[in-house]
């Protein structure tokens, strides 16, 4: 069973940045595909970024598009979601997931595996 940690959510103005980390427990992470998801009060589960494991496909949300970046080190079992320009609509738990399938994908019904979430906040 993959174990899969977020850490670096916090509070920031609009504008700013945050790093989002993921780290996996077992080395079998290097061959899923991972994603980010987030879910802000009353809402449902929103897609945000996904990478293949072999590091040469990346997808995002149009919400998110240009201003997040998704990276994975297969060697450190790591996964981050880089955030710039944030906005107060970007406000949620953020989530990472694991998906043993092959194929990239933005369902979330498709993941295996998930962390138990960092909160990032946005202030206007």
């Amino acid at each position: 069973q993959v174990q899969l940690v977020e850490s670096g959510g916090g509070s920031v103005q609009a504008g700013g940045s945050l790093t989002l980390s993921c780290a996996a427990s077992e080395r079998t992470f290097s061959s899923y595909v991972m994603g980010w998801f987030r879910q802000a009060p009353g809402k449902e589960r929103e897609f945000v970024a996904v990478i293949n494991w072999s590091v040469d496909r990346t997808y995002y949300a149009d919400s998110v598009k240009g201003r997040f970046t998704i990276s994975r080190d297969n060697a450190k079992n790591t996964v981050t979601l880089q955030m710039n320009s944030l906005k107060p609509a970007d406000t949620a738990v953020y989530y990472c997931a694991g998906d043993r399938g092959g194929a990239i994908t933005s369902w979330w019904k498709e993941y295996d595996y998930w962390g138990q979430g960092t909160q990032v906040t946005v202030s206007s």
